[in-house]
């Protein structure tokens, strides 16, 4: 690949010792440097009943970051469209798309983002039913570019503000179903590579291999989301890294979690063999490195998804290393 565009996605993580205050406040700092810097688009997650992620409401989020900023995309990585109404969460878009023209994408996807007591608080004591998701995504279609047909129930509304332009939509994956949905309907995919580390390269090629053209796009559109941790020294970064490291561990095992622990903690986490596995496994979704390592493995990844896109997600447990993780990636990609 010649040319890659780089994007970030935050989530706005809590580490140990700090407030969600925090965590928010370093995500608009992320933002406005990474619209300086020329990065791509900027996306925010959406995750519930967390103590260690404090973005639970990305048009919200979005709106704020938007208004700090003035050249990157803004958008959701991404809004979980089965908890919500296909016609409210076009109408949040739409607004947003009326405030900052041609600047917010709409990143979906149909992960619940939290626990099962949080989808069922959302869905005020409903189950999730997830068999919807592609009559939604029509559904959210239809309200965006109002085409309602004539013999629908909902014929003549409007999703407000009726603007010029609107919000880009994004289907977010990381499994074959979801690629595959995502060539069906016609629309853009994003590959979450830092949620599942196997098997990527096969989906986003049937993705392309089955892409209907559609309304919305004409020729298969794709990104990689990949966590990436960058130091000035490959050892450096590994040590940053220990902090999801040892996250991610404990995820796995069920525990309890006050926040992004700090890397110390994991060099003194005395790791039994299933544990080591359940490590190894995970740098699967990660890139960590000097700058020159992370830049050749982002390389590798975009050949091998034949994608001229890459999100990084960084969770460090001291901001200042993450913005630095950013500035040395920026700087070896020439930006």
């Amino acid at each position: 690949m010649n040319s890659i565009k780089l994007s970030i996605l935050d989530q706005s993580a809590i580490s140990e010792g700090q407030s969600a205050t925090e965590a928010l406040r370093n995500t608009l700092a992320l933002a406005k440097w990474a619209d300086q810097a020329g990065f791509e688009r900027f996306w925010v997650s959406e995750h519930h009943d967390s103590e260690s992620l404090a973005g639970s409401a990305p048009e919200v989020l979005i709106s704020h970051l938007a208004s700090h900023t003035s050249e990157i995309r803004v958008g959701s990585g991404g809004v979980m469209l089965t908890h919500y109404s296909p016609y409210k969460v076009a109408e949040n878009f739409k607004l947003l798309e009326a405030l900052f023209p041609k600047r917010i994408d709409l990143g979906i996807g149909r992960a619940p983002g939290g626990m099962p007591r949080a989808s069922y608080a959302l869905g005020d004591g409903k189950p999730r039913n997830v068999n919807k998701y592609p009559i939604q995504i029509d559904e959210l279609n239809m309200y965006l570019h109002n085409t309602i047909p004539a013999d629908h129930p909902y014929f003549g509304l409007k999703a407000t503000p009726v603007s010029v332009s609107v919000p880009n939509v994004w289907m977010l994956g990381s499994s074959p179903s979801s690629a595959a949905l995502a060539a069906e309907k016609g629309l853009p995919y994003s590959f979450a590579l830092f949620i599942n580390g196997e098997g990527g390269e096969s989906y986003m090629r049937n993705y392309r291999q089955q892409f209907r053209p559609s309304p919305y796009l004409k020729s298969p559109k794709t990104m990689v989301s990949v966590f990436a941790v960058c130091a000035d020294t490959d050892e450096k970064a590994n040590y940053l890294a220990g902090s999801m490291d040892l996250n991610m561990l404990r995820s796995t095992l069920g525990m309890p979690s006050k926040g992004i622990p700090h890397p110390e903690q994991f060099l003194e986490y005395p790791l039994n063999p299933f544990e080591k596995k359940s490590v190894d496994y995970n740098r699967n979704r990660m890139i960590v490195g000097s700058p020159k390592t992370v830049k050749e493995k982002i390389l590798r990844i975009a050949e091998a998804y034949e994608t001229d896109e890459i999100m990084i997600a960084a969770i460090m447990y001291d901001f200042k290393d993450k913005l630095h993780s950013y500035k040395l990636i920026a700087h070896e990609f020439g930006m």
